[in-house]
């Protein structure tokens, strides 16, 4: 009985037993079992790609795309397979592709881009050069019915765009050759401007290869030197080097017959460039004169550049020959016979021997030392077999204004260049060259600013130790000065001066005559250059002024004797001599020197 009950609850138990582990099991795989999803899991996406990227699914026919691809089996080689999840290697190759497609893409835009740049330099720069020739054809007269229209036509064929592009490139264009058409017209190259007064003048600077000369404004500035700031040393070079490479172009009509055997012409080099003057307006732009040597030892090439604050222009380039171009030199005298005899031994060596285009014209005033001056002509004569002067006496009181007027009119040669000149002036056979290409009849006259040289007794010491003239006369800012009130040294045609009015005969003595002229030309429509000219010098002579003068004449003889002794800083080291002496004095008394043992 016992033994049947003891087996009842067993089997009850077991059974109980039974029903909890299948009930547990049954839990255990309800929670673990994931969720059915249409959607692959989202360790199986991939990065989504542009519409022109193929997804790792191969090349085959059988690779797909997007979510197809990745429930297919039948993809090709290199497939992703469904039911597994993909590698870790491939997720990482795929976002390598895409990166790498995209900067593809990236590369190909930069590349797009710049040539476009390219394109819209090239058209510019045929723009441009459509406009320089317009200008120069401008320049050189008046031009037929297509003259302006070179650059519209060299911007359409530059230019790739449709219509809109090409009309909105013609009105550039045209904007920007009507701003440095304005700019060329409205500037002094080829006609002079009315001027109120030599206040309102623009001077030159003149320039060579390696020195600039400027008249100084200022106790910085020199006299001469080399250009430090490198945006004037490129400006100067650029300028030089278009100039060369405009001499050495060969024209088109020549390159057949070069082509045939012919013969060249000269090769310009640095080496030719003789001296440039320029000058800037600020309202228009900068203005550049380059002389050359020409192909024999009195022709020159003379080329005007013109920058209005744009890409330079060329406005001429010619031929200058001076073979036949004469100077007559007027000098006006009163005594003063040493000074002349030292003025004719520099005229025989520059004029005569170097030069040979002159003739002399000496205007005396008085009889007294008369027979010395024409003696003084008639030896120079044997001397040199030259017999190009003419000596006008006139019983009179000195006036330099009467001198060179007379002296002017007497010439009966047709129309001569004058060359209105002092017996205390020294100049250079490169002078007179730049005074026959700076003068043109009808069109310019040449005001040059001649180097006024100080004091040598003060420059150099004492007596014993001044030099030859010819080697006191260095450009230099404690030698001398740039004489920029001074206007008695000019070179005119002329006809010019005669169609002026020529000077004011009733001004007599020293000073006045000069500014009266010079004023008359700035009043008028000739262009007058204005420039530092390295091949004249004024040398120093005592000067003296009369108490006959008037006050205002006194005042400007004052103001010339003033500046004509020496320096700034020489003048203060003689005001203040004693101070200086003094000083000296009390240190030999603080440091005696050592007795010699």
């Amino acid at each position: 009985m016992l033994r049947r009950g003891l087996l009842s609850w067993a089997s009850r138990v077991g059974g109980v037993l039974v029903l909890v582990c299948c009930s547990l099991s049954l839990l255990y795989v309800m929670t673990c079992s994931p969720p059915h999803s249409d959607q692959p899991p989202l360790s199986h996406s991939l990065p989504h790609a542009g519409p022109n990227h193929l997804t790792l699914g191969g090349t085959g026919p059988g690779a797909g795309v997007g979510p197809a691809a990745g429930g297919g089996g039948a993809g090709g080689t290199g497939a992703v397979q469904s039911g597994g999840p993909p590698g870790g290697a491939q997720s990482y190759q795929a976002l390598l592709q895409e990166r790498e497609e995209q900067h593809r893409l990236h590369i190909a835009s930069l590349k797009k881009q710049i040539a476009q740049l390219k394109e819209a330099l090239q058209e510019r720069s045929q723009q441009l050069k459509g406009v320089q020739e317009t200008l120069e054809r401008a320049a050189a007269g008046p031009g037929g019915p297509a003259e302006g229209q070179g650059g519209v036509l060299a911007m359409a064929r530059g230019g790739g765009g449709g219509l809109g592009e090409a009309q909105g490139a013609k009105s550039q264009q045209a904007d920007l050759q009507e701003f440095l058409r304005s700019q060329l017209l409205k500037a002094e190259v080829n006609a002079g401007t009315r001027l109120p007064s030599e206040y309102a003048v623009v001077p030159f600077e003149s320039f060579t290869l390696q020195r600039v000369y400027q008249l100084e404004t200022g106790l910085t500035r020199h006299p001469e030197e080399k250009p430090v700031r490198k945006d004037r040393r490129d400006e100067l070079g650029d300028v030089l080097e278009t100039a060369l490479h405009s001499l050495n172009m060969v024209p088109p009509a020549q390159v057949e017959s070069l082509g045939k055997g012919g013969k060249t012409g000269k090769v310009y080099t640095p080496s030719d460039f003789i001296e440039g003057i320029a000058r800037t307006e600020k309202d228009k732009g900068t203005l550049y004169e380059l002389t050359f040597k020409g192909e024999s030892s009195r022709e020159f090439r003379h080329l005007v550049y013109f920058r209005p604050f744009g890409p330079l222009m060329k406005v001429k380039n010619e031929r200058v020959d001076t073979s036949n171009v004469l100077i007559n030199i007027i000098v006006p005298l009163s005594k003063r016979t040493e000074k002349f005899k030292q003025f004719m031994h520099n005229f025989r060596e520059v004029c005569v021997r170097q030069d040979g285009r002159v003739h002399l014209t000496v205007v005396y005033f008085g009889k007294e030392q008369m027979s010395e001056v024409r003696s003084t002509l008639e030896n120079t004569s044997r001397e040199v077999n030259f017999k190009n002067y003419t000596l006008l006496q006139l019983d009179e009181e000195f006036s330099r204004g009467r001198g060179l007027d007379l002296g002017a009119r007497a010439w009966k040669g047709g129309n001569v260049l004058l060359f209105f000149c002092d017996v205390d002036i020294y100049f250079t056979a490169d002078f007179l060259n730049t005074c026959r290409l700076n003068a043109q009849p009808g069109k310019k006259v040449f005001y040059p600013v001649l180097f006024s040289q100080y004091n040598p007794s003060l420059i150099y010491g004492n007596h014993d130790r001044i030099p030859p003239v010819e080697q006191q006369l260095v450009i230099k800012k404690d030698t001398g000065f740039w004489r920029d009130f001074g206007f008695g040294m000019t070179c005119q045609y002329k006809t010019d001066f005669i169609n002026i009015g020529g000077f004011d005969v009733d001004i007599k003595g020293w000073g006045g005559e000069d500014v009266h002229l010079y004023r008359k030309y700035l009043h008028s429509n000739l262009l007058v250059v204005r420039a530092p000219s390295r091949g004249l010098f004024h040398l120093w002579h005592e000067k003296r002024c009369a108490d006959e003068l008037p006050p205002e004449q006194y005042r400007m003889c004052m103001q010339s004797k003033a500046m004509n002794e020496a320096s700034h800083g020489q003048l203060g080291m003689l005001f203040f001599r004693h101070e200086i002496e003094a000083h000296l004095h009390k240190q030999k008394q603080q440091n005696p020197s050592p007795k010699k043992t």
